[in-house]
């Protein structure tokens, strides 16, 4: 999958970066949201000491992290698929420092206040500040898409996967931006690796469902 991923975003994500105006989407095209990329998790809560970008212990974190992963893939419980899934989303979401976490606490409020320009100002500086941090670069990615600036979201989710290619909501993103660039069959098969690592993504699901349908429907 990475073989596929990476080359595509960086052709894609030049191109469409250069090419403005953004592809015209038809009028029955509705408005990007946050909610595409799936619901952004909670924001943390917005407490801060001084200014320093902490580091937890990786080890640790990535084996919690596998085993969440491991757990989900094989989960056919909704409830508990949900639970695994929010647990991996609030690993996420924990910077190690406490200077970022209140940024993207502060990002989030931005965006639910569809005041993006604040929010890519805050997010900027996450991504500054710790550019290891994966869901920074997600959540500006997901900015640049409410925007609907194609390219410089396809940019931002290539540097989430870099860091976790196992971020179905950075995988998502990237399938819904694929499918409205008309880019089905990528976007199929984009979609289809989010649910090996997720299968309980309703979106995605609907997704793979609508363009097979779509696929079986065209002519040989």
């Amino acid at each position: 999958m990475r073989i596929f991923v990476f080359p595509f975003l960086f052709f894609a994500g030049a191109s469409i970066a250069s090419a403005q105006p953004v592809p015209d989407l038809g009028p029955e095209a509705e408005p990007p949201s946050a909610e595409d990329f799936n619901a952004l998790p909670d924001e943390l809560p917005e407490e801060g000491g001084q200014v320093v970008v902490e580091e937890s212990d990786p080890d640790d974190e990535q084996s919690r992290l596998d085993e969440l992963f491991a757990n989900l893939a094989k989960s056919d419980n909704p409830k508990e698929a949900a639970r695994i899934g929010r647990e991996i989303q609030m690993l996420w979401m924990d910077s190690g420092s406490d200077t970022v976490d209140v940024l993207m606490s502060r990002a989030g409020k931005a965006i639910q206040a569809d005041d993006h320009a604040l929010a890519l100002d805050l997010l900027d500086t996450v991504v500054i500040l710790k550019p290891t941090y994966a869901e920074g670069w997600n959540r500006r990615a997901t900015v640049h898409y409410m925007q609907e600036d194609f390219g410089k979201s396809l940019v931002d989710i290539e540097r989430t996967l870099a860091l976790e290619p196992r971020h179905w909501g950075a995988l998502s993103g990237l399938a819904i931006i694929q499918r409205r660039l008309g880019f089905e069959s990528e976007a199929l098969t984009t979609f289809k690796r989010a649910l090996e690592i997720n299968p309980s993504l309703e979106n995605a699901n609907k997704a793979v469902k609508d363009l097979e349908k779509d696929a079986e429907g065209e002519p040989a």
